[in-house]
């Protein structure tokens, strides 16, 4: 099942127009650039989130950035436009997407969770249920804020800075959902 449902997603993403192919990770294609409100972003790297000790995909996330680096803490600190797509590669539950984004979100904000926190609970409040093929995208925008996207949909735009800064170090901090999907992200080997 999971090979059929990663080649579907890859067939319809490679039947996009406009899009030069970079990388491919479990069967799921990313572009080697997007652009966001006419600023065009190159892909940064591609990570896989494994869940659990038997290693079960979830999904595959790309890093989209005006430059390439690879250096996390620098990215999710960084004030330039910056997107973190995912598609999902198994049916997620949003309880459970809300559980795993909550710990990340408390290990990532540090000293600064209880004055983000109810900019986080209006985020977990948008978390839909995720299908195999969803995107679920975070869109980083100066001066503006956090935008949250499930496909084409917009869920929701959370302003600050900071916030930002902590959502984006869930995925490029120093506890990420996992070592590999980090340094995946950051330029190295998915999955």
């Amino acid at each position: 099942m999971r090979n059929y449902a990663a080649w579907i997603v890859s067939l319809s993403l490679l039947l996009s127009p406009g899009a030069a192919w970079a990388g491919q990770c479990v069967g799921v294609a990313m572009p080697d650039h997007v652009s966001v409100d006419g600023k065009p972003l190159l892909l940064n790297g591609l990570g896989l989130r494994e869940a659990t000790l038997l290693a079960i995909d979830v999904y595959v996330a790309g890093l989209y950035l005006e430059r390439r680096s690879k250096d996390g803490k620098s990215i999710a600190a960084s004030r330039e436009l910056k997107q973190l797509r995912l598609t999902f590669v198994r049916e997620v539950d949003p309880a459970d997407m809300r559980d795993n984004m909550r710990l990340g979100f408390r290990r990532a904000a540090k000293a600064s969770h209880a004055k983000l926190a109810a900019r986080f609970e209006l985020l977990e409040s948008w978390i839909p249920k995720l299908s195999i093929g969803d995107t679920f995208s975070l869109t980083y925008r100066p001066a503006t804020g956090l935008e949250l996207r499930h496909g084409d949909k917009l869920l929701g735009t959370i302003a600050g800075d900071d916030f930002a800064t902590a959502i984006f170090a869930i995925w490029l901090g120093d506890h990420p959902p996992g070592e590999a999907l980090k340094a995946g992200l950051l330029g190295g080997r998915c999955g």
